[in-house]
């Protein structure tokens, strides 16, 4: 007989379904049974006991075997798999895939993807650094503390402290215009002492001082009092009708002297011949008069409908409103240059005075009221204010907007004489309010991501955000310009074939020293809010971490060259020298503007959201028409 052909049908066990899958352990031991290593082998029992021996043991161990490790737990884990399973078997006992799918990849990002996506990261890490904005919010708190404890000890009940020579002055009325001022912020910042301490005094003092005092001005009263009180009142709970705070008065006591003050200030409405107020008001015989050379200010008539408006709406009795916003009915009639108004205006005739156009003293909160007021009462029939403020934007970029040489710093500048005649290159540190308002009337406080994702801004509004954004890096420049990192009170720019004359700031290292010329009679500092302002509204709308940067560094000169050790801090006669010269003052809105805004600079993004709240000129927040009672 012959020997069996190696790949016989009984050597083989065919199986006919080409495709079938067939069991691993099978195609293994078919393999090894019909190799020559079995030829062998098959002719020994020993050989043959050990191949299967061996061929047993293999699939008992992969069919049962698990490595286990001790948990944190104590108690045994599978590595590798999961609990109550091992590399071959489920839980059930039923045999798994011995090859597992690939793992699902995420899609693939496009490289501009990528990068929006590490920008988005970048932005939201700086934007919510936490810990470290805290801290600084905290220190701008102990400096608000530091400023006040210097007033109340040598100054309380004054309107100004006079912080080297350790006593108060009356400047703006004798109605302790840095107590009424300071008093939002310390409810803002949550320093119930001073809320305590400034609220008692309004209670005891404030209403006798209403009644006796003489002259003050109407646009400085009604800003820092008035606002002051106003907005006190609604922080401390009055329109819900308890006391949110924890120190200080009932808020009826705030409403109760805002009226009372407002009631005498009405006297400079109804005696003028004219919608134009008279700028001066006798409290105590509730009279009114014009200024010396018989003009108000534009800018001081123009600022007092939020004031007014709101007082109206607390208390029922329109007049204050109606009074208040005759003047900006009046305006709108009267002609302008692309918008833009003189500086002065006579009560007498109504009618604008002189030719000069500019947006610093005199002239800035104009274009600042003409968009808040509308926002205050957004819904009202006053879509003409809203007119009136984009087509005064319109001529600001025609005709006062220009670029220094050599490196291209976008400023404001002045028509001292109208439209006719020449153009100086000079800004005030009050046009640095310009970037918030901008910004402000571009996206109406909402948070530019927002405002772009829900397709509210158009052309223009884009156009005066980017405005808003290289004004705020001037106005930035011209503190970094300087030897001590502060701005001066003006300043003026290098334009092509319009060089101007006189000594830099100080700072060698700026790169634009050879732009930015400061003029020795403009070199004080009065700690002035600005600049704060615009990055404040800014960082809000924009949510770009560099404005906080900036906020910074400008608090951090004040400490260094303004803080006095006894208390207080004070104005300086020049900030392009080192050390630099002490004026012995300080101003009222160092407390009530330039450290709230710096507070709220470094804070949480939803305290006091602009879209719920219009700061005032003097940065007392009131409550849009429809959110009173939002806090």
């Amino acid at each position: 007989m012959s020997k069996s052909l190696p790949y016989s049908m009984k050597d083989v066990h065919y199986d006919n379904a080409k495709f079938r899958q067939r069991s691993v352990i099978k195609v293994i031991t078919q393999n090894i049974l019909n190799s020559n290593i079995k030829r062998e082998c098959i002719k020994c029992s020993t050989g043959r006991f050990l191949v299967l021996l061996m061929i047993f043991g293999v699939a008992y161990l992969m069919l049962t075997h698990t490595s286990h490790v001790p948990s944190s737990d104590g108690n045994a884990k599978n590595v590798g798999t999961e609990e109550g399973k091992n590399l071959f078997t489920d839980g059930r006992g039923r045999f798994r895939r011995f090859w597992r799918k690939p793992p699902r990849l995420p899609p693939r990002l496009s490289p501009d993807e990528i990068v929006t996506r590490n920008k988005s990261i970048h932005n939201s890490d700086k934007i919510e650094s936490g810990p470290d904005w805290k801290v600084r919010q905290q220190r701008v708190k102990e400096a608000f503390i530091h400023a006040w404890s210097g007033y109340r000890n040598y100054a309380m009940g004054y309107d100004e402290l006079m912080p080297l020579s350790h006593r108060g002055v009356d400047g703006l009325g004798g109605l302790g215009a840095t107590i009424v001022d300071a008093l939002d912020t310390a409810m803002i910042m949550g320093v119930d002492e001073v809320v305590h301490e400034a609220g008692s005094w309004i209670e005891k003092h404030l209403p006798e001082r209403i009644d006796g005092k003489g002259q003050v001005n109407l646009f400085e009263t009604t800003i820092r009092v008035l606002g002051g009180l106003l907005s006190a009142y609604h922080l401390s709970g009055g329109e819900q009708g308890g006391n949110a705070s924890t120190g200080g008065p009932k808020p009826a006591v705030y409403l109760n002297n805002a009226r009372n003050l407002a009631d005498r200030l009405l006297i400079a409405f109804t005696s003028s011949p004219s919608a134009i107020p008279f700028s001066d008001v006798v409290l105590r015989d509730r009279s009114a008069h014009p200024a010396p050379d018989g003009l108000s200010s534009t800018a001081e008539v123009s600022t007092l409908q939020l004031e007014f408006n709101y007082l109206s709406s607390l208390t029922g009795d329109p007049k204050y409103g109606l009074e208040s916003m005759k003047v900006l009915e009046h305006l709108k009639t009267l002609p302008k240059v692309k918008g833009l108004v003189p500086i002065y205006i006579n009560p007498h005739t109504g009618e604008f005075s002189g030719d000069n156009i500019r947006l610093g003293s005199r002239g800035d909160s104009y274009y600042e009221y003409l968009i808040k007021v509308w926002l205050q009462n957004r819904g009202s029939n006053l879509t003409y204010l809203h007119d009136m403020f984009e087509e005064s934007m319109k001529g600001v970029k025609e005709l006062l907007v220009r670029k220094s040489v050599p490196n291209g710093l976008v400023f404001v500048g002045e028509l001292p004489y109208g439209p006719e005649g020449a153009f100086t290159p000079k800004m005030d540190h009050l046009v640095c309010f310009l970037p918030g308002t901008l910004a402000l009337g571009a996206t109406k406080g909402i948070v530019k991501e927002k405002a772009m994702r829900e397709n509210l801004l158009n052309f223009e509004d884009l156009q005066n955000l980017k405005l808003a954004e290289d004004l705020a890096k001037t106005c930035f420049e011209i503190y970094s310009v300087t030897s001590t990192g502060l701005a001066p009170e003006i300043a003026y720019f290098n334009v092509e074939g319009q060089s101007e004359r006189g000594p830099g700031g100080g700072n060698k290292k700026s790169k634009y020293v050879d732009d930015i010329i400061i003029k020795p009679a403009d070199r004080h500092n009065l700690l002035r809010p600005e600049t704060v302002e615009s990055l404040f509204v800014l960082f809000r709308i924009t949510e770009d971490p560099k404005y906080r940067e900036w906020g910074w560094e400008i608090f951090e000169a004040f400490e260094k060259y303004t803080k006095v050790d006894s208390g207080g801090y004070t104005s300086l006669d020049d900030v392009t020298v080192l050390p630099p010269h002490r004026r012995d003052k300080m101003e009222t809105f160092f407390l009530g503007e330039t450290l709230k805004y710096l507070y709220l600079l470094f804070g949480d993004r939803n305290a006091i959201p602009l879209d719920k709240y219009v700061f005032n000129t003097e940065a007392h927040p009131l409550p849009i028409q429809g959110n009173a009672g939002t806090k």
